[in-house]
């Protein structure tokens, strides 16, 4: 089980580096002005979703499915630890959405607004490592 709990953590470290570069990119992309520059973006946000995001989610989903087959079900902490999962997985959803309309030119949001969310991972992995660290309850 010490092999699955490494590679859980490891593709789990690989798409937390999507969810926190994936909106930064959005930043410099709604504030970019050049069309080169915004093609640019449209294949660096593509191949950061597609090839490293989405793949690392899916992996870290189904390595933490087995940990949980194999360690059974552990207390409260793990239901909030998979309520923010499921968040995560929403928001990972929504970038993909935020995606698809920067691809089509429909972006209707500012830099600023990517900037405040792209904090939001960063809390959900604080929380994250906290209820599976400590286990408080």
């Amino acid at each position: 089980m010490l092999w699955i709990k490494s590679l859980h953590i490891i593709f789990m470290v690989t798409w937390f580096a999507g969810l926190f570069y994936l909106p930064r990119l959005f930043v410099y992309h709604a504030m970019c002005t050049d069309q080169a520059g915004i093609e640019r973006f449209k294949v660096m946000e593509r191949k950061l979703y597609y090839g490293i995001m989405t793949p690392g989610g899916i992996a870290t989903i189904i390595f933490g499915t087995w940990l949980w087959l194999g360690y059974g079900f552990a207390g409260g902490w793990l239901h909030t630890k998979l309520a923010l999962v499921v968040l995560l997985v929403i928001y990972h959803v929504y970038c993909g959405k935020l995606l698809f309309d920067f691809k089509h030119d429909r972006n209707q949001r500012s830099h600023v607004y990517y900037r405040w969310f792209n904090e939001l991972p960063v809390l959900a992995l604080f929380a994250i490592v906290i209820l599976v660290v400590v286990k408080p309850y």
